[in-house]
């Protein structure tokens, strides 16, 4: 019997299990594919406090090595349900059984892909999901943000404070995103906007050097030379098997606030996956903390 199994072994997961861990319980971390997340593959990690510079791959092992010496056992599995049995939660991995008081899930999201030849390559060289997060490393440089919601808006403004040139490429006449942003775009001398258009293909040897770009107005082709690509059409959260155990929301987020409290008592959510504004490494540090610190008031209430 675990006192909190954590579903997810990204930022927000190994943060849980170190603070479980801390607490004096006994913490279990079960993950699918890759001890870190998403933020592994980033080449340099420059906006996490206290730390100037390190790589993705870096802080993820330190977070991972961290929790486990403090205790916390780790699980290579494929979580399949949740079954609740009163006094106790169960996670449903590959077959196998992990009996909890408590769970915290902290399954992340993955960023939407456009699936243009080169894109995977070329992630973590010139193509990104996260312009706040390397969008410092192309000061000075012409880049393109792909999307039209707010995302891709807000991630343009910020880009436009470093960038030379900012090109925002949208597949319709009209963004979806809020209105003033665009207003605050187009007084920009930096930014300009490519719409009704779409990327056929991503070019680049080692880093991305140009796109080229599929106009729907005029029916043709042409390049733009870029530095970098941020690509902004959505994120996909992992959330479907959990749907029995509690509420999502219309796109998939675990509906829960602040204090991580999900719809099902004893069930907490952390990071990425649940409803929240802003999905950085340090808001998915602090969902861990205080995920696990509500589970451990949870298990002493129901002792």
């Amino acid at each position: 019997m675990y006192d909190i199994g954590i579903i997810g072994g990204g930022t927000a997961g190994m943060t849980a299990a170190i603070y479980g861990q801390r607490a004096g319980k006994k913490t279990i971390i079960l993950e699918g594919g890759v001890f870190g997340g998403q933020i592994t593959s980033s080449p340099n990690v420059e906006n996490y406090p206290g730390i100037a510079s390190v790589s993705g791959s870096e802080f993820s092992m330190n977070l991972l090595d961290q929790a486990v010496k403090l205790g916390a056992e780790t699980a290579m599995e494929q979580v399949t349900g949740i079954r609740d049995e009163g006094d106790r939660k169960v996670i449903e991995a590959s077959g196998k059984e992990y009996p909890c008081r408590s769970v915290i899930l902290a399954t992340g999201v993955t960023h939407r892909h456009l699936g243009v030849p080169n894109e995977e390559r070329l992630t973590g060289a010139g193509v990104s999901y996260c312009a706040t997060c390397d969008g410092m490393f192309f000061r000075g440089r012409d880049v393109a943000v792909v999307g039209g919601g707010s995302t891709a808006l807000q991630d343009a403004e910020f880009l436009s404070n470093y960038c030379r040139k900012v090109y925002v490429i949208h597949r319709r006449d009209e963004f979806r995103g809020e209105n003033s942003i665009v207003k605050r775009l187009e007084e920009k001398e930096n930014v300009e906007f490519i719409l009704r258009a779409t990327v056929k293909e991503i070019i680049g040897d080692q880093a991305v050097e140009r796109l080229i770009i599929n106009s729907k107005k005029t029916g043709k082709e042409f390049k733009l030379d870029v530095s970098g690509v941020f690509i902004a059409v959505g994120q996909i959260p992992k959330n479907e098997v959990f749907s029995d155990a509690v509420k999502l929301d219309a796109n998939g987020f675990i509906l829960a606030a602040e204090d991580c409290v999900t719809s099902h008592p004893g069930i907490f959510a952390a990071g990425d996956c649940r409803t929240k504004e802003v999905r950085q490494l340090t808001t998915a540090a602090a969902d861990g903390a205080v995920a696990a610190l509500a589970a451990c008031k949870y298990i002493g209430e129901n002792s």
